[in-house]
């Protein structure tokens, strides 16, 4: 069971940039030398978009065929794997049997297959997760390792539900599912050899609750109420009554649990909280008494994730320092933890103990090595790579590794974010793209950019990720910057930041775009109706439009986390307040060209933003492009339809960004 902040709450655009052009809803004429154009599948609503010609699918075809790797588990008896990564259109569950052995593919669907779970004593089965179109009413189902056979455990068309989570024994599974009412999400627990068995022990309001881990004895859960990134609580469940009991206090102080897990003997809780400082910290709770003791108060970050050995001895841990992932070992007994050498440079996640307890396995990304699986021995320190995905084409030495750089913004606070370097051979002042991450509760990292290097290393365009104020990594106090009336604040950290591009000499603060995704489609929305003047163009993905809107139109299970953070559209003073900075009712103010990305399922911004928007924005006769998936939701997941999304931001790149450069 990995440990970390949940937030997937927020909003999370898929890294992963898959490989092979095979299942690609596109008719391309064999005449492309002949000047074809590429044809969108049935799926895809094209407006506005000039037609592509098929010649560009060939020139930019190696930044498109990068695969990833994502470790998903161990084996419970073998020292082998499952990954998660993409030889069709989507990613599906593969088996690695040693490290650098064939990929096996075990899944089959039109749908991505991401994580999966072992039967924790002998493997005979896994459990995984399958939506439709990106619709993120998510159903647990069971795979048969005998004979590959597949079997559906939970139902309801509307209903959500979570990876479940092993007891010690193998017996039993709990996750939490909003099949009661489509809402909220109550705790659930069953035996997955036979689903009839489902049985509901703890009903809840809202949509912020979490199974985190089984006592040893199989008695007990322990729950983590989500309220908001800087607010949560944990609860101690009676898997047989139901009664819970809080483990931690509701007071007024604002405090955040990341997750929980219970030591070997069942005695001790360890969790990562922020009570006391700024950043998540990993700390030992004692079950009785309810006392605290932090065991990372030297580490001035936060740890996003951790895992308890099975013996119960040793505690993996990994610190986000200031977007780098580090790797600690914690001695149970002494309470003592030391860092692991010799794991390349890059971010790390899916933390996951081997049985036997002599390895961690992880997943770790790279500027200049996509998502891959890796396991490390923590006697000897031996590192071992399970998995090496393709780069396409590329040539990873020829890759622009980010540069962490700061900029004053206009409270005397100071914000950063990775900038990517085209490569040397263009010189000049260079565009710039802007590229700003969503939730807000979430961070930009210096990762693999895949398709997106070839608008560096062939259009010698340079790209910066911010992380402006609200972003999580940099303490709670930064992270609430951006709460209710204060919203505009992360705008202005943009602002200061064309400031900052105006004062490089390498960089041409009069050809800039803006992109980002979910709450980074509503900042860029916000840039172009604040500091329309300062940019070329603005290209907005599953973007908020208008926050009374988004917050009406949402699924109801995340509604009210999202009035956390966003403010309430109920409240008159806050709807007010809405009506005056949306996007939506400045769009006269946008002037400059507009790209609207959306998906036709999306569950968390609605397609209504996207329509809203677009259509506002062209009565004003600003140019807009927009590009529907009718088959995804928050986010593109499907590589045809990844692909055609860039190959028509390749167009419009060239035609906005780039227009009138020799």
């Amino acid at each position: 069971m990995i440990h970390h902040t949940p937030r997937d709450l927020t909003m999370r655009i898929p890294r992963s940039l898959p490989a092979l052009l095979l299942s690609v809803p596109l008719a391309v004429s064999a005449a492309a030398a002949q000047g074809a154009t590429l044809t969108p599948g049935e799926n895809l609503v094209v407006q506005g978009v000039p037609a592509i010609p098929a010649s560009l699918a060939t020139e930019v075809r190696r930044y498109t065929e990068s695969r990833t790797a994502g470790f998903a588990g161990w084996h419970p008896t073998r020292r082998e794997i499952l990954v998660s990564t993409r030889f069709g259109n989507v990613p599906q569950l593969h088996r690695v049997a040693a490290p650098g052995g064939a990929r096996t593919q075990l899944t089959f669907f039109d749908e991505p297959i991401n994580e999966a779970v072992y039967e924790p004593r002998e493997g005979r089965s896994f459990l995984f997760l399958k939506d439709v179109g990106g619709n993120e009413f998510a159903q647990i189902y069971r795979y048969d390792v005998a004979d590959g056979r597949v079997t559906q455990l939970t139902e309801g068309e509307r209903a959500q539900n979570a990876l479940p989570v092993w007891n010690h024994a193998g017996t039993h599974v709990a996750y939490w599912s909003t099949k009661r009412n489509g809402a909220d999400r109550d705790v659930w627990v069953m035996d997955p050899s036979n689903p009839s068995t489902a049985r509901l022990v703890m009903q809840n309001t809202g949509g912020g609750w979490f199974v985190e881990s089984w006592s040893p004895d199989g008695r007990s859960l322990v729950v983590l109420e989500y309220e908001s990134v800087n607010r949560s609580h944990l609860w101690m469940l009676d898997v047989a009554s139901g009664a819970r009991t809080p483990l931690t206090p509701r007071g007024a102080d604002s405090v955040a649990y990341g997750g929980a897990e219970f030591s070997a003997d069942g005695r001790s809780l360890y969790i990562t909280t922020d009570e006391g400082g700024e950043f998540l910290r990993l700390a030992r709770m004692d079950v009785q008494t309810r006392r605290v003791t932090p065991l990372t108060a030297d580490i001035s970050w936060d740890v996003d994730e951790f895992e308890v050995a099975p013996d119960g001895r040793t505690v993996a841990f990994v610190a986000n320092e200031e977007g780098i992932s580090r790797l600690y070992l914690l001695d149970a007994a002494s309470g003592r933890h030391r860092p692991v050498a010799g794991i390349p440079v890059g971010v790390m996640s899916d933390l996951a103990w081997h049985p036997s307890g002599r390895e961690v396995g992880f997943s770790l990304n790279s500027a200049r090595s996509p998502t891959d699986a890796f396991s490390v021995d923590v006697q000897s320190g031996a590192l071992t790579r399970w998995t090496e995905s393709e780069l396409g084409g590329l040539v990873a030495s020829e890759l622009s590794e980010p540069q962490l750089v700061r900029w004053p913004t206009f409270d005397a606070r100071t914000i950063s974010g990775f900038l990517y370097r085209p490569p040397a051979r263009f010189t000049g002042r260079r565009p710039v793209i802007i590229n700003i991450h969503g939730g807000p509760e979430a961070q930009s990292y210096p990762v693999f950019l895949g398709r997106n290097n070839y608008f560096l290393n062939e259009m010698g365009v340079a790209i910066l990720y911010p992380n402006v104020r609200g972003s999580t990594g940099f303490g709670k106090t930064f992270v609430k910057l951006d709460n209710g009336m204060r919203r505009e604040e992360s705008v202005q950290d943009i602002g200061a930041l064309l400031d900052w591009i105006a004062t490089q000499p390498d960089l041409d603060p009069a050809r800039v775009m803006v992109t980002g995704g979910s709450y980074g489609g509503y900042m860029t929305l916000a840039v172009a109706t604040n500091y329309g003047d300062r940019i070329c163009c603005a290209l907005d993905v599953v973007g908020i439009s208008h926050f009374g809107t988004f917050l009406r139109n949402t699924e109801s299970y995340r509604r009210d986390l999202r009035r956390a953070e966003y403010g309430d559209e109920r409240q008159p003073e806050m709807a007010a307040y809405f009506e005056r900075i949306s996007p939506l009712n400045n769009a006269a103010r946008i002037t400059r060209p507009l790209f609207v990305v959306q998906g036709g399922n999306d569950p968390r911004v609605p397609r209504t933003e996207a329509e809203q928007i677009a259509a506002r924005v062209r009565q004003n006769g600003t140019p807009v492009w927009y590009l529907e998936a009718r088959d995804e939701g928050h986010g593109f997941r499907k590589k045809g339809n990844q692909d055609f999304q860039f190959y028509a931001t390749v167009l419009f790149v060239r035609e906005n960004l780039l227009r009138g450069m020799d």
